[in-house]
């Protein structure tokens, strides 16, 4: 979502009165061992009434369909690349039997050469991948630099009046996240040095490398200076601001600087193609994995986790495939890749589509547009994140979306805000996007624990999270009812949401200032996805 946030810098930075926006969405940080507060394990899989928490009643949507067969279903995971070889995923990901591996051939005459396992939009017939790319923000600022800026300028003040106003507009987005990038990052060494020494002092007091907050608690400073550190380190993990968190934060701020907001990058000489070409298609290459799978392996697993394994995670859908359409990098996704990957999927039998990915800016909109229309009369779901920026999305930009005119919203898409597991104070993701008319439904994207590449798993948090929690409903309800259009799907979705329309929530915020509303004031439904109440709607609306 830049894929899903890194909260807790976000969050700091958001209490010290910057923006979190300039922390945007990526991946969720570790959390100290101990921490209090621990959300249930496997809680989005939950009973609201039978377990006290609002997960989406995978197990008793199961138990009722017991006695009912089901079809296999292929969901397309538009994302950073998955791991197909994780213990968890490998028996669930989808095979295109139309190709033969390997053999250098388009055997099924799909344009695409070897795409077995799926396709990867973002990398190079040389098999190197795009792992880095620029904000939207940033091409765009190129782009109009290159035309209205220098001998030109004076002339185009006239010619393309609107034109030389969005580039200053443009410019001056680009100028001032540029700016604040740089004192965030002034700002975060500061706190990483401060942590530093402050740990090295707790280290020494203690006598031992590492320490869970239990035993710092326990800690009888034998000084001032062992006092400060021990309030410091606190203090920085209630802000769950660890040494895992820094080694990330620096990741980071080092990545956006030198990549994402780099007018001088250029990721597609990776690739190959030409970006100006928007209808342009067959490059790519077929590594469906790529160079870091962290965030599309998460989205997989929530979706279609082996159920019947016995290790690991339970996934939503229990007879899915997971078509791999690797689309997403380090930085803003194009909507030349976005839209071909949507066609890629919709032509090669997806029935649902994931997209946990999203931005502020997009110069070819109407490229995707067509892409979702195509889904739409293919009858194809979309499921997407509403993105990880605190914001109204009625009143901000967050594209792709269902809105493809002013005045036209297509049927197949489901727009999805990112719940959580506690009480009013955490019952919404502080980072979550939220709308009375944008957003649909909420569904689990808190503390989400799914697979991740390497046969190991990890929480994660974001809207990236609770998207996928929904897209496993939809193939969910595909897969046992297969006479039901995309259409028919969504409106089960959205019409079986479990209400909480008199729960008063802290509506997520830009400044971080706690607001508490109406739940209901935050989506179109002001409800949470519920498997069971989905399945048990979906089956009167199939009798008709």
């Amino acid at each position: 979502m830049k894929p899903t946030s890194l909260l807790a810098l976000g969050l700091f930075f958001g209490s010290l009165g910057a923006t979190q926006a300039a922390v945007p969405a990526r991946q969720t940080l570790s959390i100290v061992a101990d921490t209090a507060g621990k959300a249930p394990i496997n809680w989005f899989n939950l009973d609201p009434v039978q377990n006290g928490v609002p997960g989406v009643s995978t197990e008793k949507a199961y138990e009722y369909l017991k006695n009912r067969s089901s079809k296999t279903v292929v969901v397309a995971v538009i994302d950073s690349g998955i791991d197909i070889n994780h213990e968890d995923l490998k028996d669930k990901i989808w095979t295109n039997e139309k190709e033969v591996p390997r053999n250098g051939v388009d055997d099924d005459k799909n344009g695409y050469v070897d795409d077995v396992h799926g396709w990867n939009f973002i990398g190079g017939k040389d098999g190197r991948n795009v792992k880095y790319d620029t904000q939207e923000l940033t091409r765009l600022y190129v782009t109009l630099k290159n035309r209205f800026e220098g001998a030109q300028a004076e002339k185009f003040k006239k010619k393309d009046k609107a034109g030389f106003e969005q580039y200053l507009q443009i410019k001056k987005a680009f100028e001032y996240e540029l700016k604040e990038t740089e004192a965030q990052y002034e700002q975060f060494q500061k706190l990483n040095e401060a942590f530093k020494m402050a740990n090295g002092i707790v280290q020494g007091a203690m006598g031992k490398d590492e320490y869970t907050l239990e035993e710092l608690e326990k800690l009888k400073p034998a000084n001032e200076q062992v006092a400060q550190a021990k309030t410091m380190i606190q203090y920085m993990a209630q802000n769950k601001l660890t040494k895992e968190a820094f080694a990330e934060g620096e990741d980071y701020f080092l990545e956006k600087l030198k990549y994402n907001l780099n007018p001088n990058y250029d990721s597609r000489e990776i690739v190959g193609d030409d970006p100006n070409n928007i209808k342009e298609k067959g490059y790519g290459n077929n590594d469906v994995v790529g160079p870091f799978a962290e965030h599309g392996t998460h989205v997989a697993g929530i979706i279609a986790a082996n159920r019947t394994n016995a290790i690991g995670i339970k996934g939503i859908a229990d007879n899915v495939k997971i078509m791999v359409v690797r689309a997403v990098p380090n930085g803003d996704e194009r909507d030349k890749d976005v839209a071909n990957a949507i066609y890629y999927a919709v032509n090669n039998g997806a029935k649902v589509i994931n997209m946990s990915f999203g931005k502020e800016y997009s110069p070819n909109k109407e490229a995707v547009d067509d892409a979702i229309k195509y889904a739409a009369s293919k009858g194809v779901l979309l499921v997407h994140g509403a993105g990880n920026d605190s914001k109204n999305i009625d009143n901000a930009h967050n594209y792709p979306s269902k809105k493809i005119d002013e005045n036209k919203e297509v049927k197949n898409w489901v727009e999805v805000g990112a719940s959580s597991w506690g009480d009013a104070t955490n019952f919404v993701g502080d980072f979550s996007n939220y709308g009375k008319k944008t957003v649909d439904v909420f569904a689990p994207g808190v503390d989400i624990y799914s697979t991740i590449p390497s046969q190991k798993y990890k929480n994660n948090s974001g809207t990236s999270m609770a998207a996928p929690v929904t897209a496993g409903i939809g193939a969910l309800l595909f897969s046992y009812f297969p006479n039901l259009t995309a259409e028919q799907i969504r409106e089960i979705i959205l019409k079986s949401t479990v209400k909480y329309t008199d729960k008063r929530v802290n509506k997520p915020s830009e400044d971080k200032r706690p607001e508490l509303v109406k739940f209901d004031e935050l989506s179109v439904t002001g409800g949470i996805v519920n498997a069971y109440e989905a399945v048990k709607l979906a089956e009167s609306m199939s009798a008709k």
